[in-house]
């Protein structure tokens, strides 16, 4: 790998972390494209590794509210009075929302990082979780606001993100359909979904880089490595910024056309041999 695909991977992944069109299904395609084998070890985890800048985009991004919630969680935990508070049903629900991501990930964590890894899926589920988020940004009825997060919504919610181990359905993408289809506005479940990333890429991040540490030094290298997850940071804090204002005002239907088409010409090129799909 070169510093210019380090580059522009980093590019990608920034833009599409947190975009319902996923990031992971969107690295996948371009790493064959650029000729690496999806299933070397140091390609698996160089795609999860460098998904931590764009989690510390996020985690700056929301720095004021995490600065009233964490503070609120602990209150909570003290005095049973402040455990009616909204942020604190909040960071409770953050919490409860990312235990099943971490189950998911560590039992199915073989299969994640090699079968499907397979172009095919990433394809199949680009198509077919379009029409997941196309009913529920057709059926959402939006009356809930993010005071009104319960622990319930984020199990919901949590349990659905482990379909998102599978590339091209997108973390954010699952998140987002669930938490419409829980009847939540489309601002509280973008952050919601931002809150929920936190943990679950962070762990899973920091797991990759201790387990696959000589593999990237003898692979992609760590100054690759780096210099994605740098870059991936700095377009990741503009996408955020810009999808949150963007979703206060439309429906998702943007990223599900795009998402038929991504998927339609993937299943294109792998029918007809350009492209294979391993």
């Amino acid at each position: 790998m070169n510093i210019f695909e380090a580059i522009l991977m980093g590019a990608v992944e920034g833009v599409t972390e947190f975009l319902p069109v996923s990031s992971t299904g969107h690295l996948t395609i371009l790493e064959k494209l650029l000729g690496y084998r999806l299933d070397d070890p140091d390609i698996t985890a160089f795609t999860v590794i460098i998904q931590s800048g764009a989690v510390l985009a996020t985690i700056i991004f929301l720095m004021k509210d995490i600065t009233r919630i964490v503070p609120a969680f602990f209150k909570g935990i003290a005095n049973k009075e402040a455990r009616e508070h909204p942020d604190f049903r909040f960071a409770i629900a953050v919490i409860l929302g990312s235990i099943p991501i971490v189950i998911a990930g560590l039992t199915f964590k073989d299969a994640i990082e090699t079968t499907l890894r397979s172009l095919w899926f990433v394809a199949g589920a680009l198509i077919l979780w379009s029409g997941v988020m196309a009913f529920a940004d057709h059926a959402a009825t939006q009356v809930r606001h993010e005071d009104d997060v319960t622990w319930k919504d984020a199990l919901v919610i949590g349990v659905v993100q482990c379909l998102a181990v599978i590339p091209g359905i997108s973390r954010s993408g699952s998140t987002m359909s669930a938490g419409l289809l829980r009847d939540l506005d489309r601002v509280t479940v973008t952050k919601l979904s931002f809150f929920l990333s936190v943990p679950a890429l962070t762990g899973a991040s920091l797991l990759q880089g201790y387990e696959e540490f000589d593999n990237i030094s003898n692979g992609v290298g760590w100054t690759n490595t780096i210099v994605a997850t740098a870059v991936s940071f700095i377009v990741a804090y503009f996408a955020v910024t810009w999808l949150l204002k963007f979703v206060a005002k439309h429906s998702y239907s943007v990223f599900i056309f795009y998402r038929l088409a991504l998927g339609a010409l993937l299943m294109l090129l792998l029918a007809t041999g350009t492209i294979s799909a391993q």
